[in-house]
C-alpha cells in the first residue's frame, strides 16, 4: 500500500505530530508518554528555534498517520565543529521499514537542499534534548527525559545505511549502599584543603537562586564544552532550563560545591524519578494527570542523576568525591533504593569508570547514528 509524507503545515498537523507517539506506544509498559502539553511547546516555542531551522512531516497510508520525523539544521552547531551536518529527530514508525524509509528519505532530501552533507541522530535541537535512540535496555522503563523506542527501530536504522557514530550508556545504582570509605575521606580532605562549602538552596531568597540559576548555566557551559557533540547554551536557553529544571530541585537530591568565594566548583543534581506518574497521567495534565505527576515528586524511591560536573579550573582536583560522597549520604538517609544514571557517552571513560566502585549494571544503551548524504 502506498505511503505518502507530507510536510506539517496546520495546528491539526501538529496535534496529530506530537499525539503520535504516545499511540504508537500505548501498548508498551515501559514506554514513558510525553506531556502533549511539553511537546507542543517544544515544537513551536523552544529558544533553540531561534538559530535552528527544520522541518516535520507525517507519514500516512491509507489516510492514517503511521509514521513521523524532523529534520533540524543547528547552524551554531556546524560553525562550531566545523561541519556540514544535518539532524534528525522526533523520528517514530509503525513497524514497516518502508514507512521509516519514506520519511528518511524525505528528511535526507531537505538536508541536502539546505547543504548539509551528513545526516545523525535522532537528536533534538540542542544538548538539552532527548537524543539516542534505545539499542539495549528495552525491557526497562526510562526516565522522562530519555527517549524509548522499540526494537525494530535499530534493525531498520541499519538496513537503510545509518552507522554507529555514537553511544550513551545508563546504569542503574543501589542508592542504599552509601559512597565507598575512601571516597568519603577523599571528599573530607578537599573540602578543607580548598576552602570549600555546600550552597544551601533552602536557605536562599529569590533573588539567590537567580544569581545561582545563572551561575550554575554558564558553569554547565565551561563543564561540558569538551563532550561530544556538546553545544553551549544561549542565554534565551539558560532562561528556560533554569525556569524548567531549578523549580525542580529538591534540597535532599542537590549538591552544589562552592569556593570561598561562592563560584560553583563542582555540581550533582538529581530528581525522583517520575515515569510511573507519567505513564499514568498519559500525556494529559487533566483531569488527574498533575496529581500523578506530583505523587511521584513528592513519594519516591528511584531517582534520577540529571547533571554531574566539575567546573574546568578543578577539573584535575577530584572533586567528583565531593558531590557523589554528599549524594550517597543523602540517599541513605532518605532511603532511597535505586539511581538511574543519565545518558553518558562510553568513550567519556573518567565519567563511566566512577560507578565502578557502586553496585551497578547497565541498564540502558543509546546510539546516535550518521550516515552521509
Amino acid at each position: 500500500m502506498q505511503i505518502v509524507v507530507k510536510e506539517v503545515e496546520t495546528r491539526r498537523d501538529l496535534k496529530k505530530f506530537y499525539q503520535f507517539q504516545n499511540r504508537l506506544y500505548k501498548d508498551s509498559k515501559e514506554y514513558v508518554p510525553t506531556l502533549d502539553i511539553d511537546q507542543k511547546r517544544s515544537l513551536t516555542k523552544d529558544p533553540a528555534l531561534d538559530y535552528c531551522s527544520n522541518k516535520m512531516w507525517l507519514a500516512y497510508k491509507e489516510g492514517k498517520v503511521v509514521g513521523r520525523i524532523m529534520a533540524i539544521v543547528n547552524p551554531r552547531y556546524n560553525e562550531l565543529y566545523n561541519l556540514r551536518r544535518g539532524r534528525f529527530g522526533w523520528f517514530d514508525f509503525e513497524n514497516d521499514i518502508n514507512i521509516a524509509k519514506a520519511l528518511a528519505d524525505t528528511a535526507e532530501k531537505w538536508l541536502k537542499s539546505q547543504g548539509m552533507t551528513e545526516m545523525h541522530g535522532p537528536l533534538a535541537y540542542n544538548t538539552m534534548g532527548r537524543q539516542g535512540m534505545l539499542v539495549s535496555g528495552f525491557e526497562n522503563t526510562p526516565p522522562v527525559n530519555c527517549l524509548y523506542n522499540y526494537p525494530y527501530y535499530v534493525e531498520f536504522m541499519e538496513k537503510m545505511g545509518f552507522s554507529k557514530e555514537c553511544d550513551w550508556v545508563q546504569y542503574r545504582l543501589n542508592a542504599s549502599q552509601g559512597a565507598p570509605e575512601k571516597l568519603e575521606r577523599m571528599a573530607d580532605i578537599l573540602m578543607r584543603r580548598y576552602n570549600l562549602k555546600f550552597l544551601d538552596i533552602k536557605k536562599m531568597n529569590k533573588a539567590q537562586m537567580r544569581r545561582l540559576e545563572d551561575n550554575f548555566f554558564k558553569t554547565y557551559n565551561e563543564c561540558f564544552k569538551a563532550v561530544h557533540n556538546f553545544i553551549p547554551l544561549t542565554k534565551h536557553e539558560i532562561s528556560s532550563s533554569a525556569s524548567h529544571y531549578m523549580k525542580l530541585l529538591r534540597p535532599e537530591l542537590t549538591c552544589i560545591v562552592a569556593d570561598e568565594n561562592d563560584e560553583i566548583a563542582a555540581f550533582g543534581l538529581c530528581f525522583p524519578s517520575m515515569s510511573e506518574g507519567f505513564k499514568k497521567a498519559r500525556g494529559k495534565l487533566f483531569p488527574f494527570g498533575w496529581y500523578h505527576i506530583l505523587k511521584e515528586y513528592n513519594h519516591y524511591k528511584t531517582i534520577d542523576l540529571m547533571m554531574v560536573g566539575s567546573s574546568p579550573a578543578w577539573n584535575s582536583k577530584g572533586l567528583s568525591a565531593i558531590y557523589h560522597s554528599h549524594l550517597a549520604a543523602s540517599f541513605r538517609e532518605h532511603h532511597i533504593a535505586c539511581a538511574i544514571t543519565n545518558p553518558q557517552i562510553d568513550t567519556n571513560t573518567a565519567a563511566v569508570k566512577v560507578w565502578e566502585s557502586y553496585d551497578h549494571e547497565e541498564f540502558m544503551r543509546r546510539r546516535c547514528y550518521i550516515k552521509s548524504i
